[in-house]
């Protein structure tokens, strides 16, 4: 789904939850300027339940990730990337917005810069702001025919070598239609915000976030034709662990170590997505140029005329 503008209007939010990086430099003073801020603006706040343990922000009350997610109309992260892609696993379910505020070092999810928040705050709770949707991948792992492991990932699914073991053999089958036997340091199995991430490190294509895909990455391989594959968001995927020892799989930040030979994943599309609320004329290729560091806009002169 392509970011869609929403209506210059009130949103009307009633109830806006704040979620913090603990321990992060500054967090204090911005969560306490952004629960200020929003006060004043006549809507209720509350702090998620670990944020609340880490800061002390007197008259607003704590509540867990559920209780966000029953009560919120949106929530605010306040951290990294690492911080957004905690809350929102958990929060997807619920379907509550997202607004990310970078207190981090990346911030690709958490976009708007904690110096230059609060007025770009305003003028989206006035309305002034574009929404976008976002995939997740849903896996399991199943071992002699009985579930062992189940979670979900915004960014991406990795099956990986142990430290100081050699390389996985992994078999791969699509719809269940074998694919590859592959041997390599592992598999990342990504969605497309993912893309920038590990998959992108690992010579894995660049997808842009509204795509309904998913793309295989091998992670040094030991056939060189062993290539990235964008795949439909609509197949299965079903890896299986031939060979290799301490081999580990990995939901964003759920890991569960020592996969034993045969041990089968199943990963395809969640039923669940991630709504994220940006500012009025937040573009996605700025956001690459700027985290890339790609060229920036050419200089009027440099223009065609």
């Amino acid at each position: 789904m392509s970011p869609q503008p929403l209506p210059s209007r009130p949103m009307h939010f009633k109830k806006i939850a704040i979620i913090g990086k603990p321990g992060a430099i500054g967090i204090a003073e911005s969560l306490t300027q952004l629960a200020a801020f929003l006060k004043g603006a006549g809507i209720e706040v509350v702090l998620e339940a670990e944020t609340a343990s880490n800061i002390e922000l007197p008259h607003v009350p704590a509540a867990s990730a559920d209780e966000i997610g029953r009560q919120a109309d949106a929530a605010i992260v306040v951290g990294g990337d690492g911080t957004m892609l905690g809350i929102a696993r958990r929060l997807a379910p619920f379907n509550v917005p997202l607004i990310g505020i970078n207190q981090g070092r990346l911030g690709f999810m958490t976009d708007i810069p904690a110096e230059g928040m609060l007025p770009l705050l305003e003028e989206m709770l006035a309305g002034q702001m574009e929404s976008e949707q976002r995939s997740l991948l849903e896996g399991v792992v199943i071992r002699d025919g009985v579930e062992i492991f189940h979670g979900l990932a915004f960014n991406d699914v990795v099956v990986a070598r142990g430290a100081g073991s050699g390389m996985v053999e992994l078999r791969v089958e699509v719809d269940g239609r074998f694919m590859y036997n592959q041997r390599s340091d592992g598999l990342i199995i990504s969605t497309p915000t993912g893309s920038t991430a590990y998959a992108l490190s690992a010579g894995g294509p660049l997808l842009h976030p509204s795509l309904s895909g998913m793309v295989l990455v091998p992670i040094a391989p030991h056939a060189l034709s062993n290539r990235p594959i964008v795949l439909p968001d609509s197949c299965a995927i079903r890896v299986e662990v031939i060979a290799g020892r301490d081999c580990s799989i990995n939901f964003d930040m759920q890991s569960l170590a020592s996969l034993a030979h045969h041990d089968c994943i199943l990963i395809r599309r969640s039923g669940h997505a991630a709504t994220f609320l940006h500012p009025r004329g937040w573009s996605y290729y700025s956001t690459l140029r700027e985290k890339l560091h790609w060229n920036e806009y050419p200089s009027v002169e440099g223009q065609l005329k």
